[in-house]
């Protein structure tokens, strides 16, 4: 019997507008099991932003319930949601959000510090040969391609060996033939953790690859 890695029940999210209350979330209800993969997509404005922000722990919801792992994340003081996030979520944007200065082995190393774990250079060298990028990890962002910018993400992200990983539209600033390399590699590593993906994309094909594919529409999740 699969693990229950992430289980949301009646989230809702509001925002004021002036004198006006937003309802962007209307009762969200989803789980999903380790080594699961589900995609998400929705319109323009729809929410899908939103909903990610607050699986990754960036953003508390209006209502409802989040339980990642064994834990109620609704119920979690600032200190211990900045914890649970630094070990258990990984994230990969659409922008890589490397930092400039780094070379790509110290950018792969940083999510160690965050997660104040010590597993060290050699996870995030191996990391990098698996992305392909052996050869680059002493190179800085400036010196790669978009792709190879997009790979070093990829093994940050899965750095800590993240019970989940969200993805926001992962290719979106790639061409095909590279954007379908970097799902491969996301695909690949996920899979030999049994790594739960949440992937939120505007490109059919990308979701089509997802065993789930539930639509974002009028703040509730559809299949």
């Amino acid at each position: 019997m699969s693990e229950a890695i992430l289980t949301i029940s009646g989230v809702t999210k509001n925002f004021s507008d002036g004198e006006r209350e937003l309802r962007i979330l209307r009762g969200v209800n989803l789980t999903v099991n380790a080594g699961e993969t589900v995609a998400i997509i929705g319109r323009s404005g729809t929410g899908k932003s939103t909903l990610l922000a607050l699986l990754g722990l960036l953003d508390r919801p209006t209502g409802g319930s989040i339980k990642l792992k064994n834990y109620e994340t609704t119920e979690l003081g600032e200190h211990q949601r900045t914890t649970l996030r630094g070990k258990a979520i990984g994230f990969i944007f659409q922008q890589h959000h490397l930092l400039a200065d780094f070379t790509a082995l110290e950018n792969v190393c940083l999510a160690g510090n965050f997660a104040r774990q010590n597993a060290g250079k050699k996870r995030a060298m191996e990391l990098l040969s698996q992305v392909g990028l052996a050869e680059r990890m002493h190179h800085r962002p400036a010196r790669m391609s978009g792709g190879e910018q997009q790979r070093v993400a990829i093994a940050r992200a899965l750095y800590t060996e993240p019970a989940l990983l969200l993805c926001d539209e992962p290719t979106g600033n790639l061409d095909p033939a590279t954007g379908v390399a970097v799902m491969d590699l996301v695909w690949q590593l996920a899979g030999e953790k049994r790594t739960a993906m949440i992937l939120v994309t505007h490109d059919l094909q990308v979701a089509a690859r997802a065993p789930r594919t539930l639509t974002l529409q009028d703040g509730q999740l559809a299949g």
